[in-house]
């Protein structure tokens, strides 16, 4: 992970799912999960809390950085979900499309990466994060 003087804890829910983050930046987050059965709903599918998951766990860590360290938290949350999938290694990748003074709107693509040499998309999403001034992250 780059380092912007912003620890990112990798703690907290998306440590329980087992989700990696692997870059963080201003502009970029990129955060991964290695799927097992733990992650399928009752349909042996991936449940699409586990995109809603990653997509805004992504965000938020890359609004954090662009903000200096500083929290932000999500407002909303709007996932498509594309392609189902059992198995492999979700990658999502957090770019913003506006960072403003009190908020900022994330894009979100997740893709499959065992399926295909760039991996398939099987959600996009777009996150819309609050930044709270005048705290630090924990």
């Amino acid at each position: 992970m780059s380092d912007h003087s912003t620890e990112i804890p990798n703690d907290g829910f998306m440590a329980l799912i087992g989700a990696t983050i692997t870059e963080a930046e201003p502009t970029r987050c990129v955060v991964t999960l290695k799927l097992d059965a733990r992650h399928h709903q009752p349909y042996g599918i991936t449940h699409g809390g586990i995109y809603c998951t990653l997509a805004e766990g992504a965000a938020s860590i890359g609004a954090v950085v662009a903000q200096g360290g500083k929290p932000a938290v999500g407002m909303s949350n709007h996932t498509d979900f594309l392609k189902a999938t059992k198995s492999g290694t979700l990658t999502a990748v957090a770019t913003p499309i506006h960072q403003g003074r009190s908020s900022q709107l994330w894009e979100v693509r997740i893709t499959n990466d065992d399926e295909g040499v760039d991996g398939v998309l099987v959600a996009q999403s777009k996150v819309r994060v609050f930044n709270l001034a005048d705290r630090p992250a924990k």
